[in-house]
């Protein structure tokens, strides 16, 4: 079924621009961009190790926006533009944000801003709102990106109970001890006015002085230099010792807000009055802009003063200043469509391409590495990019030995822009044709651009990362179990499928060099302790080719419980039976990924491993937030059909998703309710023919909590 679905792709696909590519090609490249990015996610806002430059981290988000505004219908669940930041890390108790903390889209040039503001009057098209939304007139509070750690505080009765970083927005890491170190965050409100529960949300920050100040006593010690500010006031902020965030000078801008129990203002410039008078500090140089041109004016003039602020910044935000506008138009996947960051230009520098290397990730891509003459751009110290795939290396004629541009745009490993010259003996890159690892052959599968080792479970390095990705943060989150230690469990045979992990003997890892009695039984401690675990997780955690955290979650609330998911992917292996149909209509899961689903459950082998971690471990079926569970269509499956007076049908079905309800383009028996408007076609004929419930507009509003018109 998987090759069915697809074909070969030319080698210079990746590099082809968006308009050039053919359907085959595009669905290749959203392949490689989800994986891609996914591993720089987790490497940033988990690990404060990013590996790439924002700059190329950025290129391949708008790479991937590009492709996916060009070919919707191939749009992944998987995708980045589903997806925020990455899971909390280890070492911290969870916090679930009551709303969830989304990251913003990014824009880059002037057309991407007109674009943006384009977008908004389009959702609103056709409605009384439309004209509020024009370009010329619409009013935009505009505010400096800020280049630090996004954290929520959280008031009851005035007083700090609770400080969480975004993670991967859904759930953050406790840091109320270190939050509580800050000068700039009041332990109770000023003033008077607020909610009695009130989440402020804004950005933890080092300024320029305090970071030289840092450095300069590090150097005095003999300690390595940290690279710039936002690492610092990321590690800082994630210390285990409060004591030690105390030592640093950390501040805080309040820029916006999540959970509160009443509103508190009617736009976001009377929002920011509001956090002053409470006792918080935000930006003075944020500025409220009525129309597009007066927005991008603001972009030129605080990126010409840029150096002259104390801290570091890395573009503009705008957000929609009218807060019902906001509400209305809602959220995507991984960002709220009324608010942008227009992103500041990269910087740019030469070196010398030492070496190429291959990595061999867990579904046995062989990933490129440049191996670079250490450079310093803009203030930090870069040795290594991604190469992406064979396909780069050879559009850019990257060899080893040539002198390269590099850029940067934050804090981060650079990408390599081209090739400046050629050393005298370089030599085109050869890429292996066969497995550094396990000496198997590495093809490419048909419509991949990536070159795959075909070893599977005999390949050390795929087995190794797909137990390291069991175990992962956004995973089974098992503290102490990891990379290192799978690694050495695995060379040993202590493990050898997921199922191991769970069978480990304290009395075993005692003996091992390195371990003692008390850390042998903290990991099994530490591995009972995650003997029960939400079924997004667990879904994610199985490594399927194309599930990452975003389908995780779309396919744990479509299906609720393992033992239903996996019968309904079993009798799926039937491409013409009515679960496969049902796999193909949960929202943003197509054919592509469906096939690789499905498969994942025809293999033997995998379907023993779940038998396997069946008497091991307990799945907890898939409860949804707690504003959603309260909605009458929590659960529920709903089709629109024809066109509303009220509202767009954009903004429909977000209000839609927003109470938990699944979107579904066609009708079923499954189907819960079909809502019908204007010049309905066949879907409202097929809902009567199968006896599903149609909602009328008003009956929509008021299902959906609307009240009266919303246009």
């Amino acid at each position: 079924m998987r090759s069915a679905a697809r074909r070969r792709v030319a080698p210079e696909a990746a590099a082809r621009p968006v308009d050039e590519l053919s359907d085959e090609e595009a669905r290749a490249e959203l392949a490689r961009l989800a994986a891609e990015i996914a591993h720089h996610d987790q490497l940033y806002y988990a690990k404060n190790a990013p590996e790439i430059s924002d700059a190329a981290y950025d290129e391949l988000r708008r790479r991937n926006s590009a492709i996916e505004a060009r070919f919707p219908e191939l749009i992944r669940a998987d995708s980045p533009s589903r997806r925020i930041g990455a899971a909390p890390a280890a070492g911290f108790a969870k916090v679930t944000h009551r709303v969830p903390m989304l990251s913003l889209e990014n824009a880059f040039a002037e057309q991407d801003v007109r674009d943006f503001f384009a977008g908004i009057r389009n959702f609103f098209r056709r409605t009384a709102t439309e004209a509020l939304v024009a370009e010329d007139v619409v009013a935009v509070m505009c505010e400096p990106k800020i280049d630090g750690l996004s954290a929520a505080l959280r008031y009851e009765d005035g007083r700090l109970v609770a400080g969480a970083t975004r993670g991967d927005g859904i759930t953050g890491e406790d840091v109320t001890a270190n939050i509580r170190t800050l000068k700039t965050v009041p332990e109770r409100l000023h003033g008077r006015g607020w909610p009695d529960i009130v989440e402020i949300r804004g950005e933890v920050y080092l300024e320029r002085a305090g970071f030289f100040a840092i450095n300069k006593e590090r150097e005095a010690d003999g300690e390595p230099i940290y690279a710039n500010p936002r690492n610092v006031a990321a590690g800082s902020l994630r210390q285990l010792d409060p004591a030690v965030t105390a030592r640093r000078p950390l501040k805080f801008f309040a820029y916006h807000w999540g959970e509160t129990s009443r509103p508190f203002a009617r736009t976001h410039e009377e929002a920011l009055r509001r956090f002053i008078e409470w006792g918080f500090t935000v930006s003075d140089h944020a500025n409220l802009c009525r129309g597009v041109d007066a927005v991008l004016a603001y972009y030129r003039d605080i990126g010409e003063r840029r150096s002259q602020l104390p801290y570091d910044i890395d573009g503009v935000v705008y957000k929609i200043n009218d807060l019902d506008l906001q509400r209305r138009l809602g959220f995507v996947s991984r960002a709220p469509r009324w608010a942008l960051a227009h992103k500041f230009p990269a910087e740019q520098a030469q070196t010398v391409l030492r070496d190429i290397l291959i990595s061999v990730g867990r579904t046995g891509t062989l990933t490129p590495v440049a191996m670079l003459e250490p450079i310093t751009v803009g203030g930090v110290v870069v040795q290594r990019a991604t190469l992406h795939n064979e396909d780069e290396i050879e559009r850019k004629d990257v060899r080893k030995g040539d002198t390269v541009i590099v850029q940067r745009a934050g804090d981060v490993i650079p990408q390599i822009v081209g090739v400046v010259r050629h050393a005298e003996s370089s030599r085109p890159f050869v890429f292996p044709d066969h497995c550094p690892v396990c000496g198997s052959l590495a093809v490419r599968e048909e419509g991949m651009a990536a070159r795959r080792c075909t070893g599977g479970l005999i390949c050390a390095a795929q087995a190794v990362e797909r137990l390291r990705h069991f175990v992962a943060r956004d995973a089974f989150d098992i503290e102490g179990l990891g990379a290192k230690h799978i690694a050495e469990f695995w060379e040993d045979k202590l493990i050898r499928t997921p199922g191991d992990i769970f069978r480990l003997d304290a009395s075993v890892i005692a003996r091992r060099e390195g371990w003692g009695e008390v850390s042998a039984n903290k990991l099994i401690a530490a591995i009972d302790e995650r003997r029960r675990i939400p079924l997004d997780r667990f879904i994610n955690a199985l490594g399927i080719p194309q599930v990452g955290q975003a389908t995780a979650r779309l396919l744990a609330r479509h299906y609720r419980s393992l033992a239903h998911w996996r019968d309904a992917m079993e009798r799926a292996q039937d491409p013409d039976s009515a679960a496969y149909a049902g796999l193909l209509d949960v929202h943003g899961i197509g054919r592509d990924m469906a096939a690789d689903i499905v498969g994942f459950f025809a293999e033997p082998h995998n379907r023993a491993v779940l038998d396997d971690l069946a008497g091991a471990i307990e799945v907890v079926d898939y409860a949804a937030p707690a504003q959603a569970a309260q909605s009458p269509l929590a659960g529920k499956t709903i089709v629109f059909t024809g066109g509303l007076q009220s509202m767009s049908r954009s903004e429909a079905k977000a209000r839609a998703e927003t109470l938990g309800a699944n979107v579904a383009s066609s009708v079923s028996s499954k189907t819960d309710f079909v809502v019908v408007g204007a010049d309905a076609g066949s879907k409202a004929t097929r809902a009567a023919a199968l006896g599903v419930k149609a909602l009328d507009e008003a009956q929509w509003l008021e299902l959906a909590g609307v009240s009266g018109a919303a246009g």
